[in-house]
């Protein structure tokens, strides 16, 4: 093929030119301008010049962005924030003009099916007229109808998108655009619906409606009490994964009375079973009268009232547990026509609406109080007890007593009102939801220039005995017998200005409340003051060296216990390794390498997880002090306490033994022990364990003139078995300790006043440990190493004749329990300044070892 010749205006270039176009040339061969075509030796490219590298790569990650971008709104858009979203509430509706038939309260019945799909076809019309609701509605059923004139219970569940779930709720929460929408839109003109209520539920619990294996349905009959219980109870545990139900029912015009017999389900945690009481067939939480887990003892006050004549009682477990459940048991009453009335005289009782059983939810009383015209009237609340879940005392905003224009609630002290007139107004209120034990009150009428004959008027308007007045000790609730003193030669004045006994100062015991009266009891500056008032330098505390000389710089060390020399206040392993740790035993954490401050740690816990608050008293609850023993003399009956410390051995005190006229009661036939008892009329119980005593060891070394070495270990004929009301109680170690100051309990069946007749139920007092330099100040140097003085100094609370050789129990690390003394001697009981005296455990625990092998 011929070459073309070069076009005119092209010269032949020389070897090393370009060929370069010509500007005259601009029509030629279609090249663009700019041009230039290089020889193959030049380094540039031959072609067009394009963009810089870091434009292309800055272009394409940004590209890459926005397309990442994309992606990822349209997998959230599709998958996260339309991902449905499952929703359930629980509801009821009020329909007017319909009565209540009996086979309403059959779910199988014909008349139930037709009212129900009526009820259906409201609901889901209401639904369908709010654009945040219907789109989203999957299912709606009608559980249950009850009177007035016909309440219907209904669930609904809903799919919504997640992005629509808070929309949905406040639709469903706004009750007023509900009914609206039912007036306006509503299909069904054959219900008359009032009002339309639906709260978000748990869909855990709505399981039970739809599953009826675990659904109990129970109505009341007239005069009787109808029992029931959880499944298996009590042979077998109730089953794990459950959601059981049950529907109670009384008559119209009536109430229904709960109260649960047996109560024993898991221990309150996150996540473990609970039982749930609702003052409706709504399993919604603003009715919810009470949430119950752990276990309780038969004694506890566990009675709940309806408003209505319905209840539901449900039951939610999860995959562990075994547990026996409850036993519980209903009737009914007639619903309450008025609460309150109209008080007159000159004293007077009252109380809310069937106490002590927790009042009814919706509860409005109001008692107008009047007394003679020529007095003032106040009211003294004895016990009370309005508390109310996560409320604050200091708002009242559901539960609360009003009087004068003052909201009172919570958990309080006794305390008065009083009014400067002959008339006081007492009002009561109740919320539909969880409710309380309630108050014990009483009215009386006083002279307004002399409120407490002969006795000192707190501001409170409590009266108290003149000599409490000023003696440092809090007998008002509010103080004011305390404030405005002038402190005696005998007394320290605090820097709040309260007068205290001098010889509570430096005892380590803040008795001030502001410490004043131990801050100059202080070691000097980069010194620890130890127990013994010994100052040294604060780097031997925690150095593994007993410098105190009384173990108390070893003690409450930061971080894990490390061996230390031995002394007679540090702990010694069965290794004969000592620790530094206080009061090391059964803390469950092991301290020692062979673990042996962990073992035979099955002693000192209470089966009954809640313990009552007081009602009525010092009574204790059944279970409460589950190693009480009740010592019995054949024909004189109960005569001492004792402690079981294992299932073959009591521990007591020596002087319940010693012979006296004609009776041997060193003579162990002669003794039986009751163990599990809490009331002594009913010593045939079935939880009762009765057993003979096979022989008494008393201490050589008991001085029946000065009691020191009061103690003795008793071995059962046989063994007793452990149950929630009979086990032991634990054991100190020698070097346990149970400092000044520190609160202990004392149980007894003795006389509840000097001089008095013994307890038929079994008594509980607080008290605490006393200086042991005060105390021998108080009984005339009477005290030996061997004893301990507890009590409160004020008197009124103490042990006496009867409770000899019972327990005096410490609580210590997770709640376990110590025999820290037993019941000795005293000055009288419960005086003024003459607190009790106990056989001090530690000092002679080698003893009971060595003879009982405990």
């Amino acid at each position: 093929m011929a070459r073309r010749p070069p076009p005119p205006g092209w010269s032949l270039p020389d070897s090393r030119a370009s060929l370069k176009y010509s500007r005259a040339a601009q029509e030629m061969n279609g090249l663009e301008e700019g041009v230039e075509f290089l020889p193959t030796m030049n380094p540039k490219t031959v072609e067009k010049r394009g963009p810089k590298r870091w434009v292309v790569v800055t272009v394409v990650l940004i590209a890459i962005f926005l397309f990442s971008l994309l992606v990822g709104l349209l997998v959230w858009h599709f998958k996260y924030r339309n991902v449905p979203v499952q929703k359930v509430y629980n509801g009821h509706l009020r329909i007017l003009n319909w009565n209540f038939l009996d086979a309403y309260e059959d779910s199988s019945s014909s008349q139930f099916a037709m009212l129900s799909k009526k009820v259906k076809s409201t609901v889901e019309e209401i639904y369908r007229s709010n654009e945040n609701i219907g789109p989203y509605h999957k299912e709606t059923e009608i559980t249950a109808f009850s009177e007035g004139s016909v309440i219907a219970y209904y669930w609904s569940e809903f799919m919504v998108p997640k992005h629509k779930a808070e929309a949905l709720d406040r639709a469903m929460a706004n009750k007023q655009s509900l009914m609206q929408m039912l007036t306006l839109k509503s299909r069904n003109p054959a219900l008359k619906v009032e009002s339309v209520v639906a709260f978000p539920a748990d869909p855990s619990i709505v399981q039970a409606s739809r599953n009826n294996s675990c659904s109990f349905s129970l109505h009341a009959k007239e005069g009787e009490i109808t029992s029931f219980t959880t499944p298996g109870f009590p042979n077998s545990p109730y089953p794990n994964n459950a959601r059981c139900q049950w529907v109670l029912r009384a008559d119209a015009d009536s109430i229904i009375s709960l109260t649960f017999k047996t109560f024993d389900v898991e221990p309150c945690s996150e996540g473990n079973d609970y039982i749930k009481v609702y003052n409706s067939l709504s399993p919604v939480e603003p009715h919810a009268l009470v949430t119950l887990c752990g276990s309780y003892p038969p004694s506890y006050n566990l009675t709940f009232l309806s408003s209505k004549n319905v209840m539901l009682v449900t039951l939610v477990t999860n995959a562990e547990g075994r547990r026996p459940g409850f036993r519980a048991e209903f009737f009914q009453l007639p619903k309450i026509k008025s609460c309150g009335g109209t008080l007159k005289g000159t004293t007077g009782t009252f109380t809310t609406p069937f106490y002590p059983a927790h009042y009814p939810p919706n509860l409005d009383c109001t008692w107008d109080i009047e007394v003679p015209s020529n007095k003032n009237v106040k009211v003294r609340f004895n016990l009370f007890y309005v508390l109310e879940p996560g409320v604050p005392i200091a708002t009242c905003t559901k539960d609360y007593v009003e009087v004068s224009n003052t909201k009172y609630c919570g958990e309080r002290p006794r305390f008065v009102v009083a009014s400067n007139t002959n008339r006081i107004t007492v009002q009561f209120h109740s919320d539909q939801s969880y409710t309380d034990t309630g108050f014990s009150a009483e009215f009386l009428s006083y002279d307004s220039s002399d409120p407490c004959p002969g006795r000192f008027t707190c501001k409170t308007g409590r009266c108290i005995d003149k000599a409490l007045r000023c003696d440092g000790w809090m007998d008002c609730s509010d103080a004011s017998d305390e404030r405005s003193c002038n402190c005696t030669k005998e007394q320290f004045r605090c820097s709040n200005g309260w007068c205290k006994s001098l010889m509570w100062v430096c005892d380590g015991v803040n008795d001030c409340g502001d410490n004043s009266d131990e801050e100059q009891c202080k070691c000097p500056d980069k010194n620890l003051k130890c127990r013994n008032g010994k100052c040294i330098p604060e780097d031997q505390k925690c150095n593994g060296k007993d410098d105190c000389g009384d173990g108390s710089d070893e003690n409450d060390c930061v971080g894990a216990a490390k061996a230390v020399s031995c002394s007679e206040y540090t702990y010694k392993c069965r290794s004969n390794v000592c620790v530094s740790k206080k009061n090391p035993e059964c803390d469950g954490t092991p301290d020692c390498a062979d673990n042996s401050d962990e073992e035979n740690c099955d002693c000192g816990i209470r089966s009954y997880s809640k313990q009552s608050r007081i009602v009525g008293g010092l009574d204790s609850e059944v279970g409460e002090w589950p190693w009480q023993v009740s010592l019995h003399v054949e024909g004189q009956g109960h005569i001492c306490g004792a402690s079981l410390v294992s299932n073959k051995w009591l521990v007591s005190a020596a002087h319940c033994f010693q012979d006296e006229m004609r009776i041997r009661y060193s003579d162990s036939k002669l003794w039986t022990a009751f163990l599990g008892l809490h009331d002594q009329s009913q010593r045939t119980h079935e939880n009762i364990q009765k057993r003979k005593i096979e022989r008494i060891i008393t201490h050589p070394n008991f001085n029946d003139f000065t009691y020191d070495y009061d103690i003795a270990v008793l071995e059962l004929q046989s063994p007793v078995t452990f149950s929630k009301v009979v086990r032991p109680i634990c054991l100190p170690d020698p070097t346990h300790d149970f400092p000044s100051g520190k609160d202990l309990w004392v149980t007894g069946w003795g006389a509840t006043s000097e001089g008095g007749s013994g307890a038929t139920i079994l008594q509980k007092a607080e008290i605490r440990i006393i200086n042991q330099t005060q105390c021998n100040s108080l009984l005339a140097n009477q005290m030996t190493p061997r004893m301990m003085c507890v009590g409160i100094l004020t008197g009124g609370i103490d042990a006496c004749q009867g409770d000899s050789g019972g327990p005096l129990a410490s609580v210590e690390t997770s709640s376990r329990m110590f025999l820290a003394g037993v019941v000795s001697w005293g000055d009288g009981c419960a005086r003024r300044n003459k607190p009790g005296v106990y056989t001090r455990v530690t000092h002679l625990r080698d003893w009971i070892k060595q003879h009982s092998g405990v």
